[in-house]
């Protein structure tokens, strides 16, 4: 996913619970054959009221807009700082460096009506993956956090059509199920991340979403009073989360594509994404240097010649952090919520150009790490590292920044609101 310059950048589960206590007396009576009066009894006492269900927590929407990113740490059981977090990183590498994390990004990629390569086949199959991820997130000290990625299972971009394919959609579906059981089953806070690409795929298709034909009432009993489109689609995942998995927050994210920057807040506001818990922002699927470089082999960096893609540190000129925070300002100020920055980089530090496989240079862990307070200030509640390509730099191949700084920065955290 390429970025524009100037683009880049539930409610809690209901634990509310009802503890009955009746004070049951039983009567005694006694008689006799003679009529003699019967013995008193002293009434039985009324049942013990039932206290009061704790109330549920409020949801993050129900705050100020400055103190929500704050307020969805603390119902992710996390102190009010800006949390720090790995994806599509192995457990074991995390756990060898000693780094602590506050969340743990997974995809959960394809279908199985389409190929064998299919999230609820992996590990023990049948959706087990779920609670693997979340057994490891747990061994961890983090937050479980999950990638919907099933809309590329025909290829990125072409969820466009499959979203309309009735069978396709039904496995769809059958999926989602799968991942909310698994999530209410763990019963602790868990974040969830819809479709990464996706919404701006859709936009550029159809710019009304309700003219774009997608299969959820007619094909998902769970969303029968839900139109058949685009808006349908993403407010069914929502409705599903609610009712299937409390416990889950949920979040869209923009695409940041610079063609749709004019009008793509008014977009995510249409499909609903203002009715989630968070909103992810896009940082970028490839390191800098990998498109400096117009590195292939499968990583597709080759596709954007020509366009400067490593930020300018001082601010002067684009592509720059100044930029890409206000744009996840504005998001966070249009759709009222928190800001997760997804797929950051963890490229290497160079002052070269390019790279090599695995160790392309970005400066994104380096700014990021070292000017959390501006993070804050675009409101944002966290940020994800991660490699969007396994050829991309990851934390056994950065020469031991990400370690080095997320120590650094946890050492002196930023505070939210």
């Amino acid at each position: 996913m390429a970025l524009s310059h100037k683009a880049l950048a539930r409610t809690a589960a209901l634990f509310a619970a009802t503890l009955g206590i009746a004070a049951l007396a039983s009567c005694g009576g006694g008689g006799s054959s003679t009529a003699a009066a019967p013995t008193p009894v002293a009434p039985s006492p009324s049942p013990a009221p039932s206290p009061a269900p704790a109330p549920a927590p409020a949801p993050v929407s129900s705050y100020p807009l400055a103190q929500r990113p704050g307020a969805l740490a603390t119902l992710l059981g996390k102190p009010k700082l800006l949390m720090v977090g790995l994806g599509t990183t192995a457990v074991a590498d995390i756990e060898a460096q000693g780094v602590k994390v506050d969340i743990n990004d997974q995809y959960l990629t394809n279908i199985s009506t389409y190929g064998a390569y299919s999230w609820d086949r992996w590990g023990a199959g049948n959706g087990s993956y779920v609670a693997e991820v979340v057994a490891s997130s747990e061994r961890l000290g983090a937050v479980p956090m999950f990638t919907l990625y099933q809309m590329a299972t025909w290829g990125d971009g072409f969820g466009i059509y499959s979203v309309q394919d009735d069978t396709f959609m039904k496995g769809y579906w059958e999926n989602v199920r799968l991942m909310y059981k698994g999530i209410k089953t763990y019963g602790k806070p868990t974040l969830v991340h819809f479709e990464p690409d996706f919404w701006g795929f859709t936009h550029r298709n159809v710019t009304d979403p309700t003219q774009h034909p997608a299969s959820v009432g007619s094909v998902n009993p769970d969303c029968a009073a839900l139109p058949d489109n685009i808006v349908g689609f993403a407010q069914c995942l929502l409705q599903m989360a609610r009712t299937q998995a409390p416990n889950a927050y949920v979040g869209f994210p923009p695409s940041g594509f610079g063609d749709l920057e004019a009008n793509e807040l008014n977009y995510m506001k249409q499909i609903g994404a203002d009715k989630a818990d968070f909103v992810v922002m896009q940082t970028q699927d490839r390191d800098a240097g990998c498109f400096e470089a117009q590195f292939d082999e499968g990583s597709n960096c080759n596709r954007m010649a020509g366009v400067p893609f490593y930020y300018d540190e001082t601010n002067q000129t684009e592509p720059n952090f100044k930029s890409a925070f206000a744009a996840g300002r504005a998001m966070h100020e249009g759709l009222g919520l928190p800001v997760l920055w997804w797929q950051t980089p963890l490229g290497v530090p160079s002052t070269t150009p390019g790279g090599t496989r695995n160790a392309f240079r970005d400066n994104r862990v380096s700014y990021f790490l070292t000017h959390p307070k501006e993070l804050v200030d675009a409101g944002s509640m966290g940020v994800v590292f991660s490699a969007g390509h396994p050829t991309q730099t990851d934390i056994t191949t950065d020469g031991g920044q990400f370690q080095r700084l997320s120590k650094q920065y946890l050492a002196a955290p930023a505070a939210l609101p």
